[in-house]
């Protein structure tokens, strides 16, 4: 049985809405794992780390059919770039993103009884921070793009919820790699917080870490098509 793909409009809104679950789940449970952690920053981080992984899985495998789960302008605007989605359809997927991203981190704050929103005052800055960004971004491009070759949507729903979960834990930066992501929880003072000041500098090195791993992988591919068996 074939199906029609859902409209652009259908597709922003699903996008918006994974995007939107997404920083609730991470907003959502730094609260409830700072909460009930008893000051231990490690078991905290560690609660932060499986939810959102297992969120990420969930909701790339329930919107992946629907609206490709990108949740990310920075997997948006490589996939453009690489011809596999057309560019006036960017802005829309990028704009949902970013409100949705907002949205989702009131929501967090609404269900744990925080305001609705408290600027950041958690300082995330320095060469080492934006370099942890970059290489944060530079993996996760990486593994989409070659989950993407085995054409299976449970490959690409583990194999980035499972290097997300990595890079929590071996980037000095806790993994962000995602442009509204990192805006959404500029609006949280909680623990998974990121001052404002410092969010340009890490939305700067997550696109340059994602495009850089898609030309990377598009000369790859390159080369692969024109090998000659030795």
């Amino acid at each position: 049985m074939s199906h029609a793909t859902p409209s652009l409009y259908r597709r922003s809104v699903c996008e918006g809405l994974g995007t939107g679950l997404l920083v609730a789940a991470v907003v959502g449970s730094g609260i409830m794992g700072e909460r009930l952690a008893g000051g231990n920053t490690a078991i905290a981080l560690l609660a932060n780390t499986i939810a959102t992984g297992a969120a990420l899985a969930a909701l790339i495998l329930t919107f992946g059919p629907l609206s490709g789960a990108h949740f990310n302008p920075a997997v948006s605007l490589p996939i453009a770039l690489r011809g596999t989605m057309p560019w006036h359809e960017v802005p829309f997927y990028v704009t949902a993103q970013f409100v949705g991203g907002l949205f989702g981190t009131v929501l967090a704050h609404l269900m744990f009884g925080h305001k609705w929103y408290s600027v950041s005052l958690h300082q995330r800055s320095g060469l080492p921070q934006l370099l942890s960004e970059f290489v944060a971004a530079f993996g996760l491009m990486c593994v989409i793009w070659g989950c993407l070759k085995v054409r299976s949507a449970l490959a690409v729903s583990v194999g980035v919820a499972g290097y997300i979960v990595a890079a929590y834990w071996f980037t000095a930066s806790t993994s962000f790699a995602n442009p509204a992501v990192t805006l959404a929880r500029s609006i949280t003072d909680t623990f998974s917080g990121i001052r404002p000041a410092d969010v340009p500098g890490f939305i700067f090195a997550q696109i340059a870490g994602a495009s850089s791993a898609t030309l990377l992988f598009a000369w790859i591919d390159l080369e692969r098509l024109g090998a000659v068996p030795a």
